[in-house]
């Protein structure tokens, strides 16, 4: 499946990874800094921006809200992507290590 989206930038694989778990907008934001080690850091607009996105792809979902907040979660779609992400990262890396062989293909 190659998609529009693929590969993902930065900004969204670390919002797929957040959404492994249901959380708000503002909770994606801190998760994300804390994951990324302080290195990621989203703006309010272009978290929602890429919130959008990944609802209109079926990756995420709302899973119900706290208080006027929206809780997110990736949904099983989201997941099949983020795995072949993983998979095509991991290809990459072996390529750094000086092993062509691609074992997973």
């Amino acid at each position: 499946m190659k998609h529009k989206l693929l590969p993902l930038s930065e900004t969204m694989h670390y919002i797929l990874l957040a959404l492994r778990e249901p959380l708000h907008g503002y909770a994606v934001m801190q998760k994300i800094e804390k994951i990324s080690n302080g290195t990621v850091i989203l703006a309010a607009g272009t978290l929602y921006g890429a919130i959008e996105n990944l609802s209109k792809q079926s990756w995420i979902e709302p899973v119900g809200n706290s208080g006027r907040r929206k809780i997110y979660m990736i949904t099983a779609e989201g997941n099949a992507v983020l795995e072949m992400e993983r998979k095509r990262l991991l290809h990459i890396l072996s390529l750094y290590e000086g092993n062509e062989s691609n074992d997973e293909a």
